[in-house]
């Protein structure tokens, strides 16, 4: 990862900048230090949505809505300020959940290169809605320019987000992601329920780890794999697409709708590795004989894999049993993951889809 110093990374004009009665800090539009995780640039309607506004004609009511949270969109930038502050703007007046905090739901998370690793830095905490303000990270030492990252609320959209630093201080985009993005279709859980940040949710993880551009595509309760859907997401040019809809599919549908799905895909891509990501175990069926359950859509899944994977080198499979371990702790309710599920499910997808990262370069 490279140095933050050594980019000359071009600041932003104060000029632009406002200020707050009684605050010695500049505000500025994050939009101008970059977007990232966006699949489509143009068209998009909401400046923070994550499908473009002609989407609205084809996708269900449920999905366009759940398509304007800001899940794994995230702002980069590098900065020698002492303080870093940000105000922001929710689209939704419920900034929590009954199983997922607000931190998670309405919130930001800040991260910064330490050392060349990503390491937490500092939480948004909403606590008011729609307009939230606070201090993300404050007497910071002096020691040059550092890169950072902020990661978007998961469950919430956004009208606007500033981000305020001590006048005098630099504020700049950082360079550009020249690779290409992993693409994550699926659930809640890939959308990130139910993280207690947003950078926990584990596409974001697996971004930082790998370090690769990650667009998440997660619709709570509605990845269900339509043709519609399947046409969207092959219009991306993705390094691999990562397949994680089991959840809110039926065994029947993982049969009728996966195989077309990854046929969508290859027309489109022939060449982009494709990696099926197998259901999560739920408690119910820990408490069940193996073999038991007519519905298991890990056992359906497997064979639709195999096949595929015979036919396609590029085709990679992450099994769905070991996924939240064996222990019953990494879930809130059962079904959505804890930071503790989210960082078992980064351990079990990062060797499979590291392979297949590696297939393309």
């Amino acid at each position: 990862m490279p140095n933050a110093a050594d980019s000359a990374p071009e600041r932003l004009d104060p000029n632009f900048a406002v200020t707050q009665p009684g605050s010695d800090l500049l505000w500025y539009d994050a939009r101008t230090l970059g977007l990232r995780g966006q699949g489509w640039q143009d068209g998009l309607g909401q400046p923070f949505a994550r499908l473009p506004a002609r989407a609205e004609q084809t996708v269900r009511p449920e999905v366009w809505s759940l398509a304007q949270h800001s899940a794994g969109l995230e702002i980069r930038f590098v900065s020698d300020a002492r303080e870093i502050s940000a105000r922001w703007t929710v689209r939704n007046p419920n900034l929590a959940m009954d199983h997922m905090p607000a931190t998670g739901v309405s919130g930001l998370d800040l991260y910064v290169d330490f050392a060349g690793s990503w390491r937490w830095l500092g939480v948004g905490r909403p606590n008011q809605s729609p307009t939230n303000q606070g201090r993300l990270i404050g007497d910071i030492p002096a020691q040059g320019l550092r890169s950072y990252r902020l990661y978007l609320p998961l469950y919430n959209g956004l009208e606007s987000l500033q981000l305020g630093v001590p006048k005098g201080a630099v504020l700049a985009p950082a360079a550009p992601e020249k690779a290409r993005p992993v693409v994550v279709y699926g659930s809640s859980i890939v959308q990130g329920g139910c993280a207690s940040r947003p950078g926990m949710a584990y596409p974001a993880i697996l971004g930082r780890q790998l370090g690769v551009p990650m667009i998440n595509l997660g619709f709570s309760g509605n990845g269900r794999a339509e043709p519609e859907v399947a046409s969207l997401v092959a219009e991306l040019d993705a390094a691999v697409f990562v397949l994680d809809p089991l959840p809110n599919l039926s065994a029947e549908q993982v049969s009728e709708r996966i195989p077309p799905f990854v046929a969508a895909l290859r027309a489109r891509h022939p060449h982009t590795p494709i990696v099926l990501v197998g259901n999560i175990t739920y408690l119910q069926r820990v408490l069940q004989p193996p073999g038991s359950d007519p519905g298991d859509k890990n056992a359906v899944l497997r064979p639709i894999a195999q096949r595929l994977m015979a036919a396609d080198p590029l085709i990679f499979h992450v099994p769905g049993e070991a996924l939240y371990g064996d222990d019953n702790e990494a879930t809130v309710d059962g079904v959505h993951a804890t930071d503790l599920g989210f960082s078992r499910m980064a351990a079990a997808i990062r060797p499979v889809l590291a392979l297949a990262l590696n297939a393309v370069r």
